[in-house]
């Protein structure tokens, strides 16, 4: 097999003591530089699925909502709008990576676990209010909120059920065949 181009370096983050969190940074192997375009695209939407694993999910666009509408209506990606300030993509969706590399200059979220298909308006006006911060109040209810910052080569886990060493087992098989290396920083 050839040598790993990618690195995803997978650690927890202390953001308080009423917080679990998990950090993921994709970055490249030689240079340490956050990994952008295509490529970072496909790794974080597979990286999405695996996390997701069986568990239903959605992403949260709660910014510059009327070029995510065009992108989704050009690709009849189908989306919802649970209010005027936020639009939902239902997961898997089609052309993932596309989404994950258009929009990745923007920083947005996605929710996985039963939660999502029973709708959480308390959530969703928070998350047109407040952004990703709306997170802090709602991720226990879900296997995971997630922090979407792939310009800066970042995702981050708010979870309760997804520790550091779980993410790693989740990421490590479906990544290694993308030539991604997934362990704790080095």
């Amino acid at each position: 097999m050839d040598e790993p181009l990618y690195r995803l370096e997978v650690e927890a983050l202390d953001l308080g003591t009423d917080v679990r969190a998990v950090g993921l940074e994709l970055i490249e192997r030689e240079t340490r530089e956050p990994v952008r375009g295509p490529e970072a695209a496909a790794v974080w939407a597979e990286a999405m699925g695996s996390l997701a694993g069986t568990e239903p999910c959605v992403l949260d666009f709660f910014a510059h909502l009327e070029r995510v509408r065009d992108f989704c209506r050009q690709r009849a990606i189908p989306f919802r709008e649970p209010n005027g300030h936020l639009l939902l993509i239902d997961w898997p969706a089609p052309a993932a990576a596309a989404i994950f590399e258009r929009f990745e200059g923007e920083t947005f979220g996605a929710r996985a676990g039963d939660a999502v298909v029973l709708g959480d308006a308390l959530l969703e006006e928070a998350l047109a209010a407040r952004g990703v911060d709306a997170y802090h109040d709602a991720f226990k209810r879900y296997l995971f909120a997630a922090v979407c910052d792939f310009e800066g080569g970042f995702l981050t886990l708010l979870s309760e059920r997804i520790w550091a060493s779980e993410a790693i087992r989740r990421l490590r098989g479906p990544l290694a065949a993308m030539r991604v290396d997934v362990n704790r920083p080095a």
